[in-house]
């Protein structure tokens, strides 16, 4: 028996880390299993030949790709229209999310075009893009800022929508400017919901820019990926899409950890706004607040 004041050790729980990397392992494994099954029934003329070329092939495109200037060309080209694609339609969105969350009527006016439009597939506007911005890189930058503008407006509203009125009405008790308003209670309430917002208008870019260079254009990943399916060149092909594939993950990794990074320097602030909310809430009438 233990004795009294002292609290018996309780059995370790195991850390599920490894049973995930296992997973993750076997599951990268399977599919590569797959895919040289598939490739070698296209190679002895099963399937149609070539279409899944081996995974060798591939990595040997790849390193071509890697290391041919080229290539490098069109990366800069499609990272300079999803960059500036990506920037406008963003500041753009955050500024209209602001205005649409802070005035109802802006919201009930302006919410049905945006749902209806946002609800479009984008890709029916290029021939409008093309008209207005000419076949360059200019109506890639325009096609990324459309495509990043809905995702980010809309999390945005909803980020100012939900921010919890007690919040607002202890920052005015206390007689915050508008400048104190915004860093002390608009921002950290909703820096997640925007940050959640730019992780998919940034993705969203991405498609966005490379189905506008496969429609025309005359440099860019999207363009170089459409020239080597009409050569029917397929494993620089699929090395393109891998390439594009893990520039997109990466920037999303990096995403991820900016909200961390965010969540972590906002965390002080936001847990005093909800300490004053608490204090204040009893002063101001409000039940129920979380």
């Amino acid at each position: 028996m233990a004795q009294a004041g002292v609290t018996e050790a309780k059995p370790a729980v195991p850390s599920m880390d490894g049973s995930v990397r296992r997973i993750r392992l076997f599951t990268a494994l399977g599919l590569v299993f797959a895919w040289e099954i598939i490739a070698t029934l296209g190679t002895v003329g099963v399937l149609y030949n070539d279409v899944v070329p081996h995974i060798w092939n591939i990595v040997v495109a790849i390193y071509e790709e890697l290391i041919s200037a080229g290539f490098y060309r069109d990366l800069g080209i499609t990272f300079a229209e999803h960059v500036v694609g990506f920037i406008v339609g963003s500041i753009i969105a955050i500024f209209v999310g602001i205005w649409m969350g802070t005035s109802p009527l802006v919201r009930g006016a302006l919410e049905p075009y945006l749902n209806a439009i946002g609800s479009t597939p984008k890709i029916i506007f290029l021939p409008i893009l093309f008209l207005m911005f000419g076949t360059g890189i200019e109506s890639k930058m325009a096609k990324g800022s459309l495509s990043a503008f809905f995702p980010v407006v809309f999390t945005t509203t909803l980020g100012m929508v939900l921010i919890n009125p007690v919040l607002i009405r202890v920052g005015k008790t206390f007689n915050l400017n508008k400048w104190q308003m915004i860093t002390k209670v608009y921002m950290p309430a909703m820096v997640n919901p925007v940050i959640t917002g730019l992780r998919l208008g940034m993705a969203i870019t991405v498609i966005g820019v490379l189905v506008a260079e496969l429609k025309f254009a005359d440099g860019g990943l999207g363009y170089r990926l459409g020239i080597y399916y009409e050569q029917f060149r397929i494993a620089p092909m699929y090395a393109i899409i891998l390439i594009i594939f893990a520039l997109a993950a990466a920037a999303n990794v990096g995403m991820t950890r900016l909200q961390d990074r965010v969540n972590r320097h906002m965390a002080p602030t936001t847990t005093k706004g909800k300490k004053a909310a608490a204090t204040a809430s009893g002063g101001l009438g409000v039940v129920g607040t979380n």
